[in-house]
């Protein structure tokens, strides 16, 4: 897996987590309104269940594709290493040295 789509990775990651987080609070201010009585209001809180309801259909499913991309990558992770056992004990090696290295800097 290249370092970009690593970063695309987590980079999705933190935006699905994020929308939750709004969703979750949009969730929160809806019901906080619900006695709050007025014709702006009510169509308000119609259109915001109804962007709800679209962004949870979305989310649902960019947490699905991501799923699925981390699940293709561990597979072409496993195939490398199946295919090429000691070039990966070597790259295991590298990046141990290179986090031990790191580490005792500090």
């Amino acid at each position: 897996m290249s370092t970009q789509s690593a970063s695309n990775d987590v980079s999705k990651e933190k935006l699905v987590a994020d929308l939750k987080v709004v969703v979750a609070d949009a969730e929160e201010l809806l019901r906080a309104t619900a006695s709050q009585a007025g014709e702006k209001v009510s169509a308000a809180r119609e259109r915001i269940q109804a962007s709800l309801a679209t962004a949870k259909v979305k989310l649902t499913e960019a947490e699905r594709a991501l799923l699925e991309k981390t699940k293709e990558a561990a597979k072409a992770t496993d195939d490398y290493v199946r295919e090429n056992p000691w070039q990966a004990v070597g790259i295991a090696a590298v990046a141990g040295l290179v986090l031990g290295i790191l580490i005792s800097r500090r």
